[in-house]
């Protein structure tokens, strides 16, 4: 195929994110089958509704503030990952996810629950963003900290240089080989919310990140994708369009 490769990028980071709305953890090759990353939100806060922490309340979800200060982690990788470590704002493992996670939030009905019949992501498995796109956002917000984390992808891809801005849209609707064999399709995009404006580890708060997107791009960031073909993603991969 040679010339004819259509390459959008090469994999830059890869995140997983145990505990659905804590921060995540990076990691330089994952698993990745039909339900997305192998243990990617497989847990979340449930509270006594049956809801499950984020920073927006609907039907699903119950906004739970805080959350983003701690982070989640697998102590090691299997091909059945879980439970997952729950880290404090200072790096520290907690002993007592349950407990911890009812002072931090400020609620006794909490628990850290696997997921069941009801599905812990927001949308589709696998969210996809561009450095290019991270770039633009960085320009448009000088003086505010932004990398991907304000955004919870699953893949920062690094574009080439020249690559325009929200050059994601143009992948929607396209498959795409990652890697060796993961093949994936996007089919939309996200409609962002006030959590990308908030606070998390060294990232303050600040709205003129949502503002930023809304006026340029009508809320929506990144691509979304459900998984084709199961595979590997590994940092380095190229990302070939079809």
């Amino acid at each position: 195929m040679g010339n004819d490769l259509d390459v959008a990028g090469v994999i830059e980071r890869l995140w997983r994110y145990p505990i659905k709305s804590t921060g995540g953890e990076r990691l330089d090759s994952v698993d990745v089958d039909e339900r997305g990353l192998v243990g990617d939100r497989l847990y979340a806060v449930r509270d006594a509704e049956g809801k499950f922490g984020s920073g927006k309340n609907t039907r699903r979800f119950r906004r739970m503030d805080g959350l983003l200060h701690l982070r989640s982690r697998y102590p090691r990788s299997t091909p059945e990952p879980g439970p997952p470590e729950l880290l404090d704002p200072h790096g520290n493992v907690v002993a007592d996810p349950a407990a911890y996670l009812r002072t931090h939030v400020g609620r006794d009905d909490v628990e850290l629950a696997r997921e069941g019949e009801v599905s812990h992501f927001d949308q589709l498995p696998l969210s996809v963003l561009t450095t290019a796109t991270l770039d633009w956002i960085r320009r448009e917000v000088p003086g505010v900290p932004v990398d991907e984390r304000r955004f919870r992808p699953n893949v920062l891809v690094r574009t080439p240089p020249g690559t325009p801005p929200f050059v994601e849209d143009e992948w929607i609707g396209r498959e795409a080989v990652v890697g060796e064999a993961l093949r994936i399709e996007f089919l939309r995009s996200s409609e962002r919310c006030v959590m990308t404006n908030q606070a998390q580890q060294d990232l303050p708060h600040s709205p003129l990140v949502l503002k930023a997107i809304a006026r340029a791009h009508g809320n929506r960031l990144d691509a979304l994708a459900r998984i084709v073909t199961p595979g590997t993603a590994r940092v380095g991969d190229r990302v070939v369009l079809g």
